[in-house]
């Protein structure tokens, strides 16, 4: 059903079924380190590349999640995948081995909401029993892509962000669990004309306000509707920001947001600035610790809204802004 000028709310709501969390060291050194499915002790993931050990990663957590579920690859219809890199090679070259029809996505650090959104708009049109919803990041390949080699120990400004090193995979299935994804609010490109590539939280921050703000039109809701409003990766400078931006439109959302870049790792003992980032930051924060709580019924209703700056080696060197973009994934217990 659609809903409003950007959402939809779904008839018959597609059920998380499964999933499974992958990522690295540092992150199992924080303060989620105990509830991932899989903690690796060195970050290359017994690989040669960081761009390998990101492929190693999203394949293993699509296998950690189709075992939890006692599934086969052949009972997936189609996969919904993405990453931070260029043409998503992570991702192709990570899935090769599961031969499960595949459609590559970037939204950066918002793919994993693209990919939810997608998964349960197939599954809720018949299109097929299970999807399979994937993302990772990994801090050596995107400081590669996007900034500097590790090798050249370039200095972080304090409104930098730390890329998580990271996997989520979700099965979104017709088979009941105690999580539903009830509706889905998909973002579009807000662009404050900012160009600090160092400084996502301040990029992205509009972009979630956005979407926010519409789901709330869209579903007739209150804030205090939501147990949890959870941002991807916006983190203290871009929570900030969001707050402002809310305040502005009315609304105030100070006392149930939470943002998965700040809960990832401990700012003060981690020295990771402005927080976590990354496709892996939201995935790994949802599989590890969000869907537990919605599942054992002590969040009844939350609003997941992974962010994502949009922008490239080229575009920032070309001098082009960097524009944000987040979607909304509502889920709920059952």
């Amino acid at each position: 059903m659609i809903k409003g000028k950007q959402s939809i709310a779904f008839e018959v709501s597609p059920y998380l079924e499964e999933s499974a969390s992958v990522v690295g060291k540092k992150e199992g050194e924080g303060p989620l380190g105990g509830m991932f499915d899989m903690v690796a002790e060195k970050d290359l993931f017994g690989e040669n590349t960081w761009e390998e050990a990101e492929s190693t990663m999203q394949k293993e957590a699509c296998l950690l999640a189709l075992g939890k579920a006692h599934l086969a690859p052949e009972s997936i219809r189609y996969l919904f995948g993405g990453d931070l890199l260029r043409q998503g090679v992570a991702t192709s070259m990570g899935v090769e081995t599961l031969q499960i029809p595949m459609f590559g996505l970037y939204g950066a650090c918002s793919t994993s909401g693209e990919a939810l959104a997608l998964a349960s708009m197939s599954v809720a049109a018949g299109y097929g029993e299970r999807m399979l919803a994937v993302t990772s990041s990994h801090f050596g390949s995107a400081e590669k892509e996007f900034r500097f080699p590790l090798g050249y120990a370039n200095q972080r400004p304090l409104s930098a962000h730390w890329t998580v090193t990271g996997s989520g995979a979700f099965i979104v299935g017709k088979n009941r669990s105690h999580v539903r994804i009830t509706g889905v609010t998909v973002g579009k490109i807000v662009d404050y004309g900012l160009k600090d590539s160092q400084n996502m939280g301040a990029c992205m921050a509009p972009a979630a306000c956005d979407t926010i703000i519409q789901n709330l039109e869209d579903f007739e809701r209150k804030e205090t509707d939501y147990d949890r409003i959870i941002t991807g990766d916006i983190g203290y400078v871009g929570q900030s920001i969001l707050f402002d931006l809310m305040r502005g439109k009315e609304h105030d959302i100070k006392i149930n947001h939470m943002d998965c870049g700040m809960t990832i790792f401990d700012q003060n003992m981690q020295d990771t600035h402005a927080g976590g980032s990354g496709c892996g930051c939201a995935a790994a924060t949802l599989s590890a610790y969000i869907l537990p709580k919605i599942s054992r019924g002590e969040w009844k209703r939350v609003l997941f809204v992974p962010t994502g700056a949009l922008m490239s080696t080229v575009s920032y060197n070309e001098g082009a802004s960097v524009p944000g973009i987040a979607h909304g994934i509502v889920l709920e217990h059952c």
